[in-house]
């Protein structure tokens, strides 16, 4: 009741207001201030949206403000700038795979992709392609407040344009600049291309995650590809809305580890929620009908997912890498040229050349080259087997390095290998070992390792040139006896020695390098320095790591040098023996061509003259002796064709950290090194060092044989060239024979150079009492006073007692370090204990002090042939089933009774 009392009062008091005019007179004040205040607050409003806009207008125009006008031309470059990645092939266009990249690419026109994806991009990452003209700001405007409320669902506010650019021409940095930049030359796209133009190439740019051996990729027939096994155009529509799903979050979509594994289930999860969401946007957007989108849902698109297929590094480590150094060298050189600088500038900037390189590099893994090497496939794979398998390397030992926390630890590390076969007359580097294993070590040791290369100079840097000066033929005599050198430009003397301190008195030039004689190297070197031969003939042939001292230091004519050579420029060195003294420069790389087949590298082998034919010939008739009677008999009992016309060099490096062999042979040239990574003795039990190396050559050799014995072992011979005849000398003093030179059994005969055969009359031996004794004045001229008979002629007792001592003070008493226990020939005393059992022979060694080896034969038809020679108490044979010999050989030459089983 009271509620109605009240509402009767306030009803009849709004009459009588009504009556009077109060409420219409106050109405109309209040509907003016009213309206008067909304003019002021819209004026001040537009004010301030004018204000607004101004200032939004200016800051984004400060943000693209250093953003240049980029030409119509220049834009399209940037945006069909792929990176593709390129592929490399052995010799005779044999694929091997794709160089190693951090994004790999494919390259794929519109009309090879299949529509389920095309639509299914369109319908998820921009519905409004078709109409829109570069940008849609109804969607930044979406975007921002998606990320301004966290939402779980995110649109994303970039157009395929927007992100073609951004990945083209623009970085991925997050700011505002860049989003402003990205704007603006969205719309200026929009007139430089069409819109199937902007589609297909967007398709080949976006990312889509890891394919099945974990390589990041690009494009969507890489994605096709390293996902499913399928080309763009082969994709269904499960398969196409999974791939269409992933350039969202690309890593986190992709159903592969880094690994190239699969993920877990719970982790692949999100891609194929991703892959559902695609399948309802292309429903909603027309592009499937519901039953395809029925299927498609209930395919189980995990089954689709390919398997893991390896990149080139992962079978052929050492062969990627070398090829893509190369590869980068010479793409860099043709930069250069583009841009005015020549190869000999890059080599005096090495910021220059670094700078060229990185554009190289880059090129390589965005322009999707072919790369063609010289590389034979078979040969190649054999010898990694080889390598890796060999049974005799010596065993590992114990080094002292700093871990990655600055401690210091001590741990096992492998001697290592590193060959390498050229074709003598192309160049062509056919085959290379760059190591026992690449996932363990990844240095290559016959590309860039850098080692003494021990005897294996004597040939490059002392014979052949001393002959090619004329100082030396292979029947020049040479005192192999202890000598000290002064070294050019200090106090010190160079004792160079021979291996075990043995000598071996007056020797020919042809014996001491067949036996590696080190200290006739010496002399005979000695005697050219002053001619700069470390210039005119090892440069000339591609050796490239010489100093300054290397030219002058006589050490270097056993390799002796500040920073050695690698396997492939010695290697590569000798191969100019092989080619008739010319050098052609050893090279791995064919062609480079673009993926359109465009050659834009095609290598040309150029060859210099080093040595004359007949020096070249005598070389190699000199190394020839290396292998049928000196240090590398073993390696030649080893080879399954022993026919095949061979001159080679062993080489052992200071304190026995080198072990190498090199031989050539009328087509090819072989080298092997061996040695530790951190520089230790090599030296073992059992089966010498020297052996190990080479029967590793044979092997390498062998297995190369079997693929193209062609090449390997050709019927013909090096050939003699005219000039060179068969020469009489006295193996005395080197001269034309004499009746005393006769008399003394000392009349020897050998290949010479026709303008270097003896004339003079040798002068070395005079008669003095009715005896035929040494000439004082050979003696002085040769610097042998106080030397004995016994030294000079260490395994000839005829001439010993022929010769008697010199009336001069030519003789002395014989030196202490020659006696030793010796049967009354003179010859030491055989070995004892000799057993054959498991393909190898072992022995208790001679009592004999000074024996420097023992000598192995094997019976092979009616006559016995040396296969080896050794140091040690034992030998590995070829088999079990043949008959051997075996022999102490003394410091003097002289051979010990024959044990035969």
């Amino acid at each position: 009741m009271q509620i109605k009392a009240i509402w009767t009062r306030i009803s009849k008091r709004i009459a009588e207001a009504w009556k009077a005019g109060r409420i219409q007179r106050n109405s109309r004040i209040t509907y003016d201030v009213i309206w008067n205040l909304f003019l002021f607050f819209l004026l001040i409003a537009g004010v301030g949206i004018f204000f607004a806009a101004g200032a939004g207008a200016g800051y984004f125009a400060s943000l693209v403000k250093n953003e240049p006008v980029r030409s119509y031309d220049s834009m399209k470059e940037e945006i069909y700038n792929y990176e593709e990645t390129s592929s490399i092939y052995f010799a005779d266009n044999i694929f091997l795979g794709n160089i190693k990249t951090d994004l790999y690419r494919e390259d794929v026109k519109l009309d090879d992709i299949s529509p389920y994806v095309i639509n299914g991009i369109i319908a998820t990452e921009d519905d409004n392609f078709e109409t829109h003209d570069g940008v849609v700001p109804k969607s930044i405007l979406r975007a921002l407040m998606q990320e301004a409320t966290n939402s779980d669902m995110k649109t994303g506010g970039s157009t395929l344009t927007q992100q073609l650019v951004k990945n083209q021409i623009l970085t991925n940095e997050v700011s505002f600049e860049r989003k402003a930049k990205e704007i603006i030359l969205a719309m200026r796209l929009e007139k430089v291309l069409k819109k199937d133009e902007i589609l297909e190439a967007y398709m080949n740019i976006v990312p889509f995650g890891r394919n099945a051996s974990g390589d990041n990729i690009a494009g969507v027939q890489t994605a096709a590809q390293g996902i499913f096994g399928v080309d763009a155009k082969d994709l269904t529509l499960p398969q196409a809305a999974f791939l269409a799903g992933l350039p969202q979050s690309p890593t986190a979509y992709s159903p592969f580890t880094n690994s190239g594994e699969l993920k877990e289930e719970t982790a692949i999860q999100p891609g194929l929620n991703r892959m559902k969401q695609v399948l309802n946007r292309m429903l909603d957007e027309g592009y499937i009908e519901q039953q395809e989108y029925d299927d498609a849902i209930g395919y189980d698109i995990t089954k689709d997912f390919a398997e893991a297929k390896p990149v080139a590094a992962d079978d052929y480590g050492y062969l990627t890498t070398e090829v893509e150094q190369r590869a980068a060298d010479i793409i860099a050189i043709q930069l250069a040229e583009q841009d005015g600088h020549s190869e000999k500038d890059l080599n005096k900037d090495n910021d220059l050349k670094n700078d060229y390189l990185e554009k190289a590099e880059r090129d390589i893994r965005q322009k999707g080259y072919q790369i063609h090497t010289t590389i034979n496939k078979d040969m190649y794979v054999a010898q990694q087997k080889i390598a890796k398998e060999y049974a005799y390397y010596q065993p590992d030992h114990w080094v002292e390095r700093t871990n990655s926390d600055g401690e210091t630890e001590t741990v096992s590390e492998p001697i290592e290998a590193g060959s390498i076969m050229i074709e003598n007359s192309t160049g062509k580097i056919l085959s290379f070992v760059g190591g026992r294993d690449y996932e363990e070590n990844q240095v290559n040791h016959a590309t860039d390792t850098k080692r003494s290369n021990g005897s294996t100079m004597k040939p490059l840097l002392v014979y052949a040139p001393a002959m090619e000066e004329g100082t030396l033929q292979p029947g020049s005599v040479i005192g192999d006896l202890s000598k000290k050198f002064t070294v050019p430009g200090s106090s010190k003397t160079w004792n160079p020695g021979n291996y075990g301190g043995v000598y071996h008195g007056l020797v020919t030039a042809r014996k001491a390098l067949e036996e590696s004689y080190n200290v006739p190297a010496a002399k005979a070197y000695k005697e050219i320095v002053n001619l700069d031969p470390a210039s005119k003939y090892l440069e000339s042939m591609g050796i490239t790591t010489l100093t300054e001292g290397d030219h002058s230091q006589l050490a270097a004519s056993l390799g002796g040098l500040d920073y050695g050579t690698t396997v492939e420029e010695n290697v590569n060195a000798y191969a100019t023996f092989g080619n008739n003294g010319e050098f052609t420069d050893a090279y791995m790389i064919e062609s480079i061509t673009t993926k359109d087949g465009k050659e834009i590298y095609k290598h040309e082998s150029k060859s210099n003259k080093v040595f004359s034919p007949q020096t070249n010939y005598l070389m190699l008739d000199m190394m020839r002796g290396v292998l049928n009677n000196g240090t590398a008999t073993y390696a030649k009992s080893q080879l399954s064709n022993k026919n095949v016309d061979w001159a080679g060099k062993t080489g052992t490096s200071q304190n026995y950290h080198d072990s190498w062999f090199v031989a050539t042979n009328p087509n090819v040239t072989v080298g092997v090194w061996m040695g530790y990574d951190k520089q230790a003795s090599i030296q073992t039990s059992g089966m010498s060092y020297s052996q190990r190396n080479q029967l590793l050559w044979t092997q390498l050799v062998n297995s190369a044989t079997k693929i193209d014995p062609k090449l390997m072992a050709p019927s013909e011979s090096f050939k003699q060239p005219d000039g060179l005849t068969k020469a009489s000398y006295c193996a005395i003093g080197g001269g034309k024979p004499t009746d005393l030179c006769k008399q003394a059994g000392m009349v020897k005969t050998d290949l010479f150079d026709i303008d270097h055969v003896p004339t003079k009359a040798d002068d070395s031996l005079i008669k003095q009492n009715g005896k035929i004794v040494l000439n004082p004045d050979y003696v002085k001229e040769n610097g042998l006073q106080g030397v004995s008979i016994e030294q000079l002629f260490p395994n000839n007792e005829k001439v010993q007692k022929l010769i008697g001592k010199a009336a001069s003070s030519s003789a002395s008493s014989k030196s202490d370090d020659t006696k030793t226990v010796k049967t009354s020939s003179g010859a030491p005393l055989p070995p004892t204990n000799v057993q054959k059992a498991d393909k190898k022979l072992t022995w208790t060694q001679s009592k004999t002090g000074d024996v420097k080896g023992y000598r192995i034969l094997q019976k092979q038809g009616d006559s016995f042939k040396q296969i080896g020679f050794s140091d040690q108490s034992s030998f590995n044979l070829p088999d079990n089933d043949s008959t051997y010999q075996i022999k102490a050989v003394g410091a003097n030459d002289k051979e010990s009774e024959t044990i035969t089983l």
